[in-house]
This record gives structure tokens, sequence and C-alpha cells, in this order.
């Protein structure tokens, strides 16, 4: 009877677990929809610090929005974050844009754009273009990342940025004003903008959903665990001898 009760345990979890990754599917399924609709929608202005625009931002609503937004980029605080893409291993250009009131639509406020990827041997902002006066930009909407990545962290003080975390990087430069809580990935909307560098628009927006496969694994397992227990019973119903290891 122990070996049903434990059976009927083990049948229970894998159960949950099934149903766990169906509705873990559901939740797949609408962020694939959601950001699809956004990725087609028109750009909309960048949120501004006027109201409640800037804590009411969130990634279930919020991200993968596309936006605009107008300024002039301080090429002297550039910050550089390490990235994996299709091109390879290399660096993130992030840069702070500053977004006059008039833009604005109110207060002024810094930005941080992230520009697109460099190589290694790219890595130099001496080497590549450094777009002068006001700067008309389209991207994405993007939170914050704060602390680094899973294995290695940000050291503010000796410049390695694993992770766009907005914040630190924004206190790290001295950017005084206010500081968009989100950053931008610039678009790659001009085919001009490919050849260069940084190189835009490798922003990743294929989002892995095996849930369903995952789901069919667990029931699979469950109804394998009740296909024994019954046995089990049958077994014990009958009056027949359970087979257990022993040691002479």
């Amino acid at each position: 009877m122990a070996l049903l009760l434990l059976a009927a345990l083990l049948f229970a979890g894998l159960l949950a677990l099934g149903v766990w990754q169906l509705q873990r599917l559901a939740w797949k399924q609408d962020l694939i929809a959601r950001v699809e609709q956004r990725l087609s929608a028109a750009p909309v202005a960048a949120p501004s610090p006027d109201g409640k625009a800037w804590p009411s931002l969130n990634r279930a609503e919020h991200e993968y929005r596309r936006l605009r937004v107008q300024g002039r980029f301080d090429h002297g605080r550039e910050v550089q974050v390490w990235a994996s893409t299709a091109l390879g291993s290399g660096y993130w250009v992030l840069t702070p844009l500053w977004v006059d009131a008039e833009q604005a639509a109110g207060a002024g406020f810094w930005l941080l754009v992230n520009r697109g990827f460099v190589p290694p041997e790219q890595r130099d902002p001496a080497g590549r273009e450094q777009p002068p006066g006001p700067q008309q930009i389209t991207g994405l909407l993007r939170l914050s990342e704060p602390g680094g990545s899973l294995l290695r962290r940000n050291d503010a003080a000796a410049g390695r940025w694993y992770s766009r975390d907005v914040a630190a990087i924004a206190a790290a430069q001295g950017l005084s004003g206010p500081v968009a809580p989100y950053f931008i990935d610039a678009g790659a909307d001009d085919p001009a903008a490919t050849m260069a560098w940084p190189r835009p628009g490798l922003t990743v927006l294929q989002f892995s959903n095996n849930h369903f496969v995952y789901a069919l694994t667990w029931f699979a397992l469950a109804a394998m665990v009740a296909g024994a227990a019954v046995l089990l019973w049958r077994h014990h119903a009958a009056g027949e001898p359970t087979l257990v290891p022993h040691r002479d």
C-alpha cells in the first residue's frame, strides 16, 4: 500500500507539472501575439518624465513598443556592454541621448540608446562614425536589466558591463537630470545602417516555445506511473506477492 500511495503522489506531481506547462504555453503564445502586434504598430513618442508614464512602465504592457525620439548624442559618455549576437561576440554600444524639453513636450531628459553591435576590433570609438547634431531615432522600448548577466556582475568602477543596467550606467557616467528608466534598441530602418558600425536591428525577437512538448512529456510520465500503479494494485488485489529485492 505504501508503494500505491507513493505512486499516487508521483502521479499528482507529474500531472501538476503538465498543467503548469500548459499554462506557460498560453502565457508564451499571448506574449508572442502582443510583441508581434507592437512590432507592426506605428512608432509613438518616447515616454517622458511628465505625468505617470515612467512609474507605470512594465514588461507585459510596454516592452518592444516601437518608439521615436529626437535628441543629441553625448558620445563622450558612450558605454559598451558585452553582447552575443548572430554576428558573434562583441559589444552593444549604448550612448546617452539628450532629449530637450521641446521634443519631450515638457522637461528634458536623458535616454540611453543602444545604437547597435560592434565586434571587438571595432570597439574603439575613434574608428567609428559619431553622428553629430540632432538625431531622429526609431527603435524598441526595452526595460532596464539591473545587476548583470547570470554568471557575471556589472563592475562600474572597472567599466565592465554585462547587462544594460540603466540606473547604474547613468550614475557611472555622471548623467545629471532625469534619466529614463528604459533604453531604446535602435532599429535598422535605413538600409545603409546595416553596413556600418555599430550595427543596429539585432534585437532578438524569437521566443522559444517548447511548453507543449514539455507538457506532453510530463503527462506521458504521469500515464506511465498510473499504468504501473494499476498493475501493482491488481497484484495486490489478487493476493500475489510483490517482488521486493532483499539481501540474504
